[in-house]
């Protein structure tokens, strides 16, 4: 699994292999002849001797095409004499990475070199960069995959890539003692969403926490952004302890890097469970019918109906619908069989 990086300078190549380039964060790559500087993942400048003007701060990072291989999006740079540019973003700079030397062979020194420099107008420069790569090659990431606890939201996993907060414990991420089920929610790229495979579970401490997994996302179902597939983990307390549970999530994907993502549960004291509080509620209900059930008959055999409880309030209603006295034998009878 690949955890997403600390920046936003990152990108993926056209075979989803990630490059981090954190660490390179505002290296500057100067070309003198046009007197421009690039701070790399920052900003554009041309500087001299009037002063610095700016092509803008940096805003994305995306593959490239053909020869190039990344190119990087600078805007909202100096508005002076621009302010008609497109979109009113003022200046902007586009710079086209090149993994590996220039093609003059004109670079020196470890990290690359600016190789040319093109201004398509006052407004707009193009430079073109050549760098290393390899040391910032990561794995293949399954793009476009993503866990979270509501079907449109990514807080657990995002674009195949662990969320701070789940790569690890975090006391501070745990779910309480109270909560004894968490849904999790996955979606996928329609077009390669069959190659997620079945999750694998893993507690740590093994005993303690009993866990189990239900849902669509537990047969290996192909999750989709259309219909994304369910993961519900039940959590129960088996055990109270001092530090958290940690339960370590693994999706194979084929061809990729598994997706892995750690959850922790608090368990500050030992929970029964519905279960068994169904079982006993079971149990009360069948021996407290048994008991009425039992009363009922023997008082309606030795002291008779109107013994029962009940009967008296039973005896009143009728009488006051028909009107006579229920208790009078002689009425009732006269009555059923009419006077002799």
């Amino acid at each position: 699994s690949f955890v997403v990086p600390s920046s936003n300078c990152y990108v993926f190549d056209n075979t989803s292999h990630i490059y981090d380039f954190t660490s390179w964060i505002g290296h500057p790559f100067e070309y003198d002849g046009k007197d421009t500087v690039l701070r790399f993942c920052k900003d554009v400048e041309s500087r001299s001797q009037t002063g610095y003007v700016d092509f803008g701060r940096f805003n994305n990072f995306v593959a490239g095409s053909g020869d190039v291989n990344f190119v990087q999006g600078f805007y909202n740079g100096d508005l002076t004499s621009c302010e008609q540019s497109f979109d009113k973003l003022g200046r902007t700079a586009q710079v086209n990475i090149v993994c590996g030397n220039c093609l003059n062979g004109a670079c020196k020194g470890e990290l690359g070199c600016v190789c040319n420099v093109t201004y398509d107008s006052t407004c707009r420069v193009i430079v073109e960069l050549a760098i290393p790569c390899e040391k910032q090659r990561g794995p293949r990431i399954f793009e476009g995959f993503t866990v979270g606890f509501h079907p449109r939201s990514w807080e657990v996993v995002y674009n195949g890539m662990t969320q701070l907060g789940f790569e690890k414990i975090h006391h501070e991420f745990s779910f309480g003692t109270e909560q004894t089920r968490v849904s999790l929610y996955m979606t996928a790229i329609a077009s390669v969403s069959s190659l997620v495979g079945k999750p694998v579970l893993k507690v740590n401490p093994e005993t303690g926490l009993d866990v189990k997994l239900s849902g669509s996302g537990t047969n290996g179902s192909p999750p989709t952004t259309l219909s994304p597939t369910m993961l519900n983990l039940d959590l129960m307390c088996e055990k109270a302890r001092d530090t958290p549970y940690e339960v370590s999530i693994s999706i194979p994907v084929e061809g990729h890097e598994p997706i892995e993502f750690t959850l922790t549960k608090i368990c500050d004291y030992r929970q029964r469970g519905w279960a068994t509080f169904g079982i006993f509620s079971c149990i009360f209900i069948v021996i407290s019918t048994l008991i009425c059930c039992g009363g009922f008959i023997y008082k309606a055999r030795v002291e008779g109906l109107d013994a029962l409880p009940g009967m008296m309030i039973l005896s009143a209603c009728l009488e006051a619908v028909t009107g006579e006295d229920l208790n009078n034998q002689a009425s009732w009878e006269d009555t059923k069989y009419g006077a002799i």
